[in-house]
């Protein structure tokens, strides 16, 4: 059992749930958050809640290996991990198209992006992530006995691992955001020139200079989150197709289990990038923080008055029994 791989896992899980839960409770309680591209943002977050709470603790029994474990219960264990996976790409493609569409379709965004087309987006994200995961479930895995241990590695082929959530799940997705991304920056970049030369008045100018600093603002944001998740995903996606097309390359199981840390510490990364990057959530933390310790003070402050009180009430005091003077 390798000791710091499960602490740095556990300690991984934690700051994930609090974090992302973080996210979610601010856009539920600051009506000012609930925005469509916010709801994007939400959907990311609970696939990343859902990576500390249930993710991770299953790629900890994966990695250990559960006894004589029924196939059902590996096998959820195991599709659990690519649904967490495969939503957070596709929640990142959707991110990426709301907001094509808000930069370069800004006069059919309000029709096209509804609260409740974009829920219907994010719902159908989720279903293509449970197809994804639940293919492994249709028989695309290694022969699986009950006296085996349940092993992430001695369940899964290589090729559907590289072939399919790699080429097909990650790489064409990764893709087509990145020409998004691409396109909305040089379309900013166009209407940022088209305001310095083209904009006479100034006031117009300031206003319209104000909204497109905020989408870019916005757009750099996203596209971070983007780029932390490629970086956090990518070396583990890499070793698997080392073992895929080079079976005699000795990998270390250390370096290994590193690159499954790596991927999980993307979860605990996107809330730090929201506050940070984001105004609107970094007054929504300070507001919930400013919260917090308020409570906390008027509490601490009603027990030591309530301590004060009580010792009032303990001492001991002399009842006079003769009568006042003058009576």
């Amino acid at each position: 059992m390798n000791i710091p791989y499960l602490i740095t896992e556990a300690v991984t899980a934690l700051l994930a749930v609090t974090g992302n839960v973080f996210i979610c409770m601010a856009v539920l309680l600051d009506k000012k958050l609930r925005t469509v591209t916010n709801y994007f943002l939400v959907s990311l977050a609970t696939a990343d809640t859902l990576v500390g709470a249930v993710g991770i603790p299953c790629a900890i029994m994966l990695d250990i290996g559960v006894p004589q474990c029924s196939y059902y219960s590996c096998m959820m264990m195991i599709c659990n991990l690519i649904l967490f996976t495969m939503a957070s790409v596709y929640g990142l493609l959707a991110i990426a198209v709301e907001r094509y569409i808000s930069i370069l379709r800004p006069f059919q965004y309000a029709s096209l992006m509804t609260t409740k087309k974009s829920l219907l987006f994010i719902l159908a994200c989720w279903v293509l992530a449970l197809l994804t995961s639940l293919i492994p479930l249709m028989g695309w895995h290694k022969p699986f006995t009950p006296d085996d241990d349940c092993l992430f590695d001695s369940l899964m082929y290589d090729s559907y691992m590289v072939y399919f959530i790699f080429f097909a799940c990650m790489l064409g997705p990764l893709c087509v955001m990145f020409f998004l991304y691409a396109r909305i920056f040089m379309e900013i970049k166009h209407q940022i020139r088209w305001i310095v030369r083209w904009e006479v008045e100034a006031s117009r100018r300031e206003r319209r200079r104000i909204v497109i600093w905020k989408e870019l603002q916005t757009a750099i944001s996203l596209f971070i989150v983007l780029f932390c998740f490629v970086l956090c995903w990518f070396p583990l996606q890499i070793l698997n197709a080392v073992r895929l097309f080079r079976p005699t390359c000795d990998i270390p199981d250390d370096l290994i289990l590193a690159a499954v840390i790596l991927s999980h510490l993307n979860s605990v990364i996107n809330p730090v990038v929201y506050v940070f990057r984001m105004r609107s959530f970094r007054k929504a933390f300070e507001k919930i923080y400013s919260g917090v310790c308020y409570s906390a003070s008027v509490v601490q402050l009603a027990e030591s008055s309530a301590a004060h009180s009580f010792d009032i009430k303990g001492r001991k005091c002399k009842i006079r029994t003769t009568p006042l003077p003058g009576r």
